[in-house]
Order: C-alpha cells, then structure tokens, then sequence
C-alpha cells in the first residue's frame, strides 16, 4: 500500500463526518494550546524573576544581618531586619579582602513622603557613592550621593523616575525641588535612569540618600540592612563569599559558623534557587493542563472505536480481496495520527495566541520557546500513536467472513 493512498484514505475518512471528526480534535486542540500556554507563562515568568535579580547588579555577594541555620537551612525570624551589621564591616571587608572590587553598605526602609501637594509611600535607601557601580545605577539627571555628602551628612536625595513622577508630574524638572521624609528636608540632587520592573520591588521606585544622614535622622542608629560586595569576575564569587563568611565571623567574635549572625548569599546561588522555583511552577502548570491531553487521547480511542465497528463490513470486504492485517492496522492508526497531529498544529497556534493575550492584557512576560513546541508535536503524535494502537490492532485482527456478515 503505497503512502499516498493511505494519505487520501485517511482524508476521506476524516472528512466524511466533519462535525464528529473536529469534536473529536477539539480535546486535543484545547490540551496542546492548554499546555503551550502555561508552559509560555512559566518560562516567561522564569526569565523576568531572573533578570529582575541579575539587575540589581553583576557579580554580588549580599550580607544581611540574622542567621540561616540548621540542616534544612530555616531561616531565622529577624532576618534582614536585626541589628547585627554595622558599617565598619563594609568598611573591614573594603579593606582586608582583595577579591571585593566594591564594597556598599545600605539602611533601607519605607517612609512616608511628600512634597507640595503630594505624597507617596516609598523605599528609601540609605547608602555611599560606591552604589551606583555595585548595583548597576545610572544617572539620568544631576549627580548621585558623594562621599562629601555621606561625610557631611548632607540633606540630600536623589530620586527613581518613578518616586520623581509621583511626586512632581510625569517627566518633571525636580532638581533642586525640596521634598519631605519623615518629616526631614531633603534636596532633589539627582534622578537615576529607569530600569523597569513595578511593585514593591521596583528599582526605579527609590529614594537615595547619604546612609550617614539616614542613620542620624530616619533610623536613629548606626546598624545597615544590606551590605552588597561586589566580586572582580564571577569566578571569583565563591571564594569571596568564603572570605566575607570568615572576616564578619572573626570581627563578631562567633567561632561556629551556624551560629552566625548574619547571612552571606550568592547572586549566582540566588538566580539558581528562583529558576529551579520557577521551574517547578512550570513543570507543574504543564502536567495540570495535560490532563486535558490525556481526555483528548481517550476521546480519539472512543472515536477510533466507533470507527471500526461503523466500518466492519468494510474491513472484511478489504481483506476478502487481499488486505494484509498490517495494511489495515496502518490505516486506522494513520487516521489517528492524522487527528492528533493535525490537533497539535490548531492547539500550537491556539497556544501562541493565548500567550499573546495574557502578555497584552495581564501584562505578564510569556515566552514560547522551541522546546515546548516540539513538546506539542511530540505528545500529540504519541498520543495518536498510544491511543490509536487498540483500535487499530482489533481492525486488523477482524475475521473477514464475520466481517462481511456485520449488519
């Protein structure tokens, strides 16, 4: 039987009852868009978290101040909020340890802040001039905080776009405008450049200004929440992180390690453990809407079945004059592959225009990636295959006198 009969056989067949035929693709149809659309959506969400992380700087160890222990690494309850950093340990790690390309120290906190006739609810972060290029910062307008102004304990701030906007108007001049924090003034010196993201965590949602002048008249103390090193290359971070552990542990005094108190985490460490989160997320949007597959699958079966019992007389008639059980097994299971994957093409697209719709309207990040396409037509020409596979064999195994006399 040559591959172009089985071709125009399967087609006809298919089309001689269109409705029952696109029902029965319509499960598979919705499983593949189903699939390719959580998996887009988990993979997009995977690749914003991750930059969201890899923009807060390149190469970074991160200190805060509370302690990670035990075997299941549980983490303490004051965590990034004690009082266990000062800034003479930015300082000693600055000086003592030469891997560190640049040290910054930073007091962050949410205040209330407002200027005329506006006010807004924002982090403001208190650090030195070294920030910028620890945390990837750019200067939009006017200047960052100076090692005169920490010196100095100047009164002075520079704003994210989003805090300007909020404050003074979309694109405002506010350099040299007077805002309030916690009832202090404070001068606009700067605005940074945008470097997107929103919410609580956004980066162009800040206020910064000298951590002295923080610490002397927002938090009233000399402690820092963060303290953020900087590694000369990425294969240097581990070491790094070895030698900030040693340093704060011989400067606090603290002989055994899980009872430190402080924590030292690695930017790699950090991006590693949100991917395999987020990976997970995805693996498991995936597996809910293939059930939706595996309906689908049960539903060409159920057809299939149908199928060979509508056309027993058929079968017998086509063994009567010479059919072999392979040519009739090959084409019932063609017919099911031919449902499957002709389902698997419609659900890509279905899938496609889902993450279309979720990245316009909901504004979540999606991405189809190769794999999960490959994924579609993979599944559903196994599924043909699998499901296809029964109804195929008990065609071909039909006695073809039986066969002609099926009423």
């Amino acid at each position: 039987m040559k591959l172009i009969d089985i071709f125009e056989e399967t087609y006809f067949s298919l089309v001689s009852n269109k409705v029952r035929t696109a029902l029965t693709m319509l499960g598979i149809i919705i499983g593949i868009g189903s699939v390719i659309g959580m998996i887009s959506i988990g993979q997009g969400a995977q690749g914003t978290i991750e930059s969201s992380i890899q923009s807060i700087g390149s190469n970074l160890i991160l200190v805060t101040p509370g302690a990670q222990k035990g075997a299941g690494v549980q983490v303490s309850a004051g965590r990034g909020s004690a009082t266990s950093l000062k800034q003479e340990d930015a300082e000693a790690i600055a000086k003592e340890i030469s891997l560190a390309q640049a040290v910054a120290p930073e007091i962050s906190r949410r205040y209330q802040v407002t200027a005329p006739g506006t006010n807004t609810n924002t982090q403001v972060v208190g650090t030195v001039s070294e920030y910028p290029a620890v945390r990837n910062i750019e200067i939009e307008e006017g200047d960052f905080v100076s090692g005169q102004n920490v010196n100095g304990i100047s009164r002075v701030a520079v704003l994210g776009p989003t805090t300007r906007d909020d404050l003074f108007g979309e694109n405002a001049d506010a350099i040299g405008q007077s805002i309030r924090i916690n009832k202090v003034d404070f001068k606009v010196i700067g605005i940074t450049k945008s470097k997107g993201g929103s919410g609580f965590g956004s980066q162009d949602d800040m206020i910064y200004v000298p951590i002295s002048t923080a610490q002397r008249f927002l938090a009233g103390d000399t402690y820092v929440t963060t303290i953020s090193v900087q590694a000369k290359d990425a294969d240097s971070m581990t070491e790094l992180q070895t030698e900030v552990t040693n340093l704060l542990l011989d400067r606090h005094k603290i002989s055994d390690p899980t009872q430190a108190d402080f924590s030292v985490m690695n930017q790699a460490d950090i991006v590693a453990t949100a991917s395999s989160v987020t990976g997970t997320f995805t693996i498991l949007l995936g597996a809910i809407a293939g059930i939706s597959l595996l309906v689908g699958g049960i539903g060409i079966m159920n057809m299939m079945l149908t199928t060979v019992t509508e056309r027993t007389r058929e079968i017998g008639l086509r063994k009567a004059i010479g059919a072999k059980r392979a040519n009739i097994s090959t084409q019932f299971l063609a017919e099911a592959i031919m449902l499957t994957f002709s389902g698997g093409i419609i659900g890509l697209i279905l899938g496609w225009l889902i993450s279309l719709a979720v990245t316009q309207f909901a504004g979540i990040a999606t991405s189809v990636s190769l794999s999960s396409v490959l994924l579609a037509f993979g599944v559903s020409a196994g599924i043909g295959v699998v499901f296809g596979y029964y109804p195929a064999r008990r065609a071909s195994g039909l006695n073809p006198i039986e066969a002609l006399r099926y009423e």
